[in-house]
């Protein structure tokens, strides 16, 4: 997440300082969306990275601000707000008031109202789509998303999806920002045009094939493996721009690109000696965040008949073999985005 901020930084500085079509006053009371938040500790420190950004501003910085936390209804709202409760709801931090709020609901639908936001922030959500392509039962039966073996008509399925949710989604914030407001995007995507000749969810595909390691034991049905399959997407990055150009509300200003280890703990320094120690934790680490997206999915579709901690021991270990020959990493292009002017 922080390797997506240098983009965030220069976008937060180009609105009150450098930017001409928008202007920012002290007076202003800035009004940023967090979207697809998430209920962990990370949300808080993106929210106090803004914070320390805007003060760094000087007499450019607002003096108040108010941030609406969006994700999915479902999401632990009640944990995120508790875990600022050391904190009043009030954050005077570096002198500038911070309002915070809760806001439910899917960012493929309308959040705001129109022209209420400043600035929007998303990071590794929107290669979540809206739903699972259809079609896919009798197409991607050895697979639980789209993958290297993947028949064309399911990339196309994927794709499709993508495109259509993309869209939306910019519609939406482009109805909701108002003019010459920003936004920042990353999240993850794919390094070559042909998705069969990469894989770029390896989280995916291990714990693909740990399930197909249980089907063979005899722990999961081969007929439930077969019709389960996962909503998510990695887009080239000529799919994004194409996006972004066809929907027509924003201006494509920057696109950086950066790779994140599978284990974000990683570190250049110490991961030789970490993934060679028989007491390493990596594996460990990327099943409890796949954990966290999987299981609901999982008791979903294969209701008790399976058993989750299993899942995950058995892909922790997957995960230790591949990251002791293989270093992956998630291929992350970061967007900055100007919402169009009247004028543009």
């Amino acid at each position: 997440m922080t390797k997506t901020w240098p983009v965030l930084d220069e976008t937060l500085k180009e609105m009150f300082i450098t930017t001409d079509e928008y202007e920012f006053t002290t007076k202003c009371i800035l009004k940023i969306a967090d979207l697809g938040c998430s209920s962990g500790p990370n949300t808080l420190l993106v929210i106090s990275h803004i914070i320390e950004q805007l003060s760094k501003l000087q007499e450019h910085a607002p003096r108040e601000i108010q941030v609406f936390l969006n994700d999915l209804p479902d999401n632990d709202f009640n944990n995120l707000f508790k875990l600022m409760s050391t904190n009043t709801n009030t954050n005077t931090k570096n002198n500038i008031e911070c309002y915070i709020y809760g806001a439910p609901g899917s960012f493929y639908g309308r959040l705001f109202p129109n022209s209420s936001l400043h600035f929007a922030y998303s990071s590794y959500s929107l290669h979540w789509l809206s739903r699972i392509p259809q079609g896919l039962e009798k197409n991607n039966k050895e697979n639980i998303c789209i993958a290297t073996t993947s028949p064309p008509q399911v990339f196309e399925a994927y794709s499709n999806q993508f495109k259509r949710d993309f869209m939306t989604f910019l519609k939406l914030r482009g109805e909701e920002i108002r003019g010459g407001g920003r936004m920042v995007l990353g999240f993850i995507g794919r390094s070559v045009a042909d998705p069969t000749s990469k894989d770029e969810l390896k989280t995916i595909t291990l714990l693909s094939e740990t399930l197909s390691d249980m089907v063979a034991e005899g722990l999961v049905k081969e007929e439930d493996l077969h019709s389960f399959n996962i909503p998510i997407y990695a887009p080239s990055i000529q799919e994004i721009s194409t996006a972004i150009e066809s929907e027509g509300s924003f201006n494509l200003d920057k696109m950086e690109v950066v790779l994140v280890p599978l284990d974000a703990n990683e570190d250049d320094n110490n991961y030789d000696n970490m993934v060679s120690n028989k007491n390493n934790t990596s594996g460990k680490f990327v099943a409890n965040y796949v954990r966290a997206f999987a299981e609901p999915m999982l008791v979903a579709h294969f209701g008790s008949s399976i058993n989750v901690d299993v899942v995950f021991d058995v892909y922790a270990k997957k995960t230790d073999e591949h990251l002791s020959v293989e270093r992956s990493s998630y291929f992350t292009p970061v967007i900055s985005l100007t919402r169009k002017t009247m004028t543009d």
